[in-house]
């Protein structure tokens, strides 16, 4: 890839991945999410529903969709997301991002239900492996890119995101990708070619 690749990440309100790309050189990279950034470069974020950006030509999409109804974690409740639709709606929107006809692709969730309704994700990292004393398990499924290289293993490792307390902002801080994660995305990524 070159650095006037074209790259969505998809579902970032925090522009973290995209921020690590444009640190190394990469113009052409924008966060999307429905809620306003949190970053520092909104000029850099587009404020929408992503599904219609998913029609145009890209060169690569990292894809964090929202995990609320489809994570493990949330299992205690799964039979009235069924009963509901919003399971459904979650199961939907992820099988969006792997029919898109983008060369490289990554999705990013956690331990769910799309391991059976999907298929098994080709790797999962923590983010101790990255620099973060931090037990989260995160799944990727990629498609025209390699499995991220640990660039940083730490010790310490505690499940801090889990055990936040009850907060407006909760899910938010929960669901954002840790720096080390970003950088090496960006750098392990940004070389690929196919």
């Amino acid at each position: 890839m070159n650095k006037q690749s074209k790259i969505l990440v998809a579902c970032e309100e925090s522009g973290i991945v995209t921020m690590a790309f444009r640190s190394i050189g990469f113009t052409n990279v924008w966060s999307c999410d429905i809620e306003p950034t949190s970053g520092n470069h909104p000029e850099w974020h587009l404020q929408q529903n992503v599904l219609p950006l998913l029609k145009e030509s890209w060169d690569m999409i990292i894809a964090f969709p929202p995990c609320t109804h489809i994570c493990s974690s949330g299992a205690r409740w799964f039979a009235e997301k069924l009963v509901n639709g919003k399971q459904q709606e979650g199961i939907d929107f992820f099988i969006k991002f792997t029919e898109t006809s983008c060369p490289r692709v990554a999705i990013e969730n956690p331990v769910g239900i799309m391991s059976t309704v999907f298929r098994k994700p080709d790797q999962i990292i923590q983010p101790w492996q990255f620099g973060h004393g931090e037990l989260k398990t995160t799944c990727l499924w990629l498609k025209g890119l390699p499995k991220l290289q640990p660039t940083n293993i730490v010790s310490g490792k505690e499940q801090r995101i889990w055990k936040l307390p009850p907060s407006p902002n909760r899910a938010k801080i929960r669901s954002r990708t840790f720096v080390g994660i970003g950088k090496a995305m960006a750098l392990q990524w940004g070389g690929v070619s196919i």
